[in-house]
């Protein structure tokens, strides 16, 4: 990363150890451009995550490298305020390329699949959230503790691979997965059963659902759908 130390923890950190798995997966979010040149080995990493049945691998394309001579062809001004969200909720006041939040409750560089894995551990939210179902239509939220948001991602599972004609990766083809497309407030969560509609999926893209406590704040549940 080029500013950020790494492994920062938020302080957040709940539950207990190690109990990703399919049903609860560990919600890992790097946050990266194709106009950063560190960022495509931290594309490499998440792509090979992808394929863990116990990682949500999302990848989020900023926009703050693209006034530098190339626009990221998936880049959000959606995704960027999420990034920031989670900085302000960390007390850092800077935001950089490539970082990977995890479970919402600690940052790494992300470059490196062993990072990555001890802060799969090291930020691991235990297995205690409310239960989340889904038909296609709608998705339902069991009773817990707390109060939150439900996020509906929608995102790319294929490689995408992106030839890169300008910038500091120009000349360089970046392949993509599980490129996120869509991120959308489904609506708040009090600690009481609740049900949300779900709109149409757009065609070829994967859906999940991520239940977050705050602005910025941990991730309490998630789901694949």
């Amino acid at each position: 990363m080029r500013t950020l130390a790494t492994l920062i923890a938020i302080a957040l950190t709940t539950g207990p150890a190690f109990a990703a798995d399919p049903a609860h997966p560990a919600v890992v979010e790097l946050y990266q451009s194709q106009g950063c040149s560190s960022c495509p080995p931290a594309d490499l990493v998440l792509n090979a995550l992808a394929d863990r049945p116990d990682v949500l691998a999302l990848s989020f394309a900023v926009t703050y490298w693209d006034q530098l001579g190339w626009k990221d062809t998936f880049g959000s001004p959606a995704f960027t305020t999420r990034q920031w969200d989670y900085a302000h909720a960390g007390g850092r006041g800077n935001v950089a390329t490539p970082q990977v939040v995890i479970n919402g409750r600690g940052v790494v560089t992300g470059n490196r699949r062993a990072d990555i894995d001890a802060a799969i551990r090291r930020f691991d939210r235990g297995a205690g959230g409310p239960g989340i179902g889904g038909d296609g239509r709608a998705v339902t939220v069991g009773a817990g503790a707390g109060k939150g948001t439900l996020w509906l991602v929608r995102y790319d599972p294929r490689t995408i691979a992106v030839p890169i004609r300008a910038g500091e990766n120009g000349g360089r083809t970046i392949p993509h997965r599980n490129i996120v497309r869509q991120l959308i407030a489904l609506g708040p969560w009090t600690g009481t059963p609740a049900r949300y509609a779900l709109p149409a999926a757009p065609r070829g893209l994967a859906t999940a659902v991520l239940l977050q406590a705050g602005k910025g704040g941990p991730i309490v549940a998630a789901r694949r759908l």
